[in-house]
């Protein structure tokens, strides 16, 4: 090894070794206020971490961002209801937190039941026709309401679906929220080289896959939303195409009093080329629209901090 090349890799040792502990402290924190919240009642843990976040969301960083991005996506809006909507992002997100230590005692849902418990499901009938057939599908949702939820429904209801995911950049806490997805009883795929592959598979076996569609992807299909240019990941689309999926829109809302309710809706109608193959690039930007009505619906139950327009 040529003794100048010795600056460069102690330089990138360190760095990785500062971010990895800075990982740690931020984990440890995180763990030990969910381990106070933990001994708290669900209802109250997730009322005290909603009050707490909306007064320390605005001093970080990602508070400027998600407040260009509201002014980008409603101009005409004032100041102080881009910042109510703000707010009301910052208890959403802490209430998703908490909701992951919880997750195993708030999803309640029994078909059933003759009254609603803390999670209904809108959209039930849809759910007992698809099972009559065996069919590949794609379920499409955003970050909004508890976006965690419907795999946990699918798999009460006897239906198993292998869902897309982004883990955290902190792998400590990453760790730990993939322990805590696996009460749902389905399969996670993690988005990284061959999770395409791994998601052919299931659908050429005539099985169900979900992704979460609302994110920035470099290099991906020019689309707009809230009327802005963006690159949609293709994945989605493409798949449908290759095996001629069904697709169908599914999303989580927040209730009063820390209930929810699911949404699935009837499957779209994807638009299609000249041979009647599905254009997957008007279908990136359909399935952006869906999404945008959604958060237009429920401005303060999204995930307005990250960059998904630059």
């Amino acid at each position: 090894m040529k003794l100048s090349a010795l600056p460069g890799r102690i330089a990138r040792s360190i760095a990785f070794r500062t971010r990895r502990a800075n990982h740690w402290i931020v984990a440890k924190i995180v763990f030990t206020t969910f381990a106070l919240l933990q001994k708290l009642p669900a209802d109250r843990a997730l009322n005290v971490s909603d009050r707490l976040a909306r007064r320390v969301g605005p001093w970080t960083s990602r508070h400027r961002i998600a407040m260009d991005n509201l002014r980008k996506a409603y101009p005409e809006k004032s100041e102080a209801e881009c910042q109510e909507i703000a707010l009301d992002m910052w208890g959403h997100m802490a209430r998703l937190g908490v909701e992951y230590v919880f997750l195993d005692k708030l999803y309640d849902f029994d078909a059933e039941k003759q009254t609603p418990g803390r999670v209904e499901f809108k959209g039930g009938e849809i759910f007992t026709e698809m099972r009559k057939r065996r069919r590949p599908r794609i379920f499409f949702t955003a970050h909004t309401g508890n976006f965690e939820m419907f795999p946990i429904a699918a798999s009460s209801l006897g239906m198993t679906v292998a869902s897309l995911f982004r883990a955290p950049n902190n792998p400590f806490i990453a760790q730990e929220i993939s322990q805590r997805r696996k009460i749902s009883g389905n399969r996670m795929v993690r988005s990284k080289a061959g999770a395409a592959y791994v998601l052919a598979r299931i659908l050429h076996n005539k099985g169900n896959v979900g992704a979460l569609v609302d994110q920035k992807f470099s290099k991906g299909i020019p689309t707009t939303f809230f009327g802005r240019r963006c690159e949609t990941s293709p994945l989605v689309p493409r798949l449908a195409r290759q095996y001629d999926a069904e697709i169908y829109p599914v999303r989580c809302v927040r209730l009063p009093d820390n209930r929810y309710r699911l949404e699935l809706f009837d499957k779209i109608e994807p638009p299609r080329d000249a041979r009647g193959q599905i254009d997957a690039d008007a279908l990136c930007q359909m399935i952006n629209d869906i999404v945008e009505g959604w958060v237009r619906e429920y401005p303060g139950q999204w995930m307005w901090f990250h960059r998904r327009w630059g």
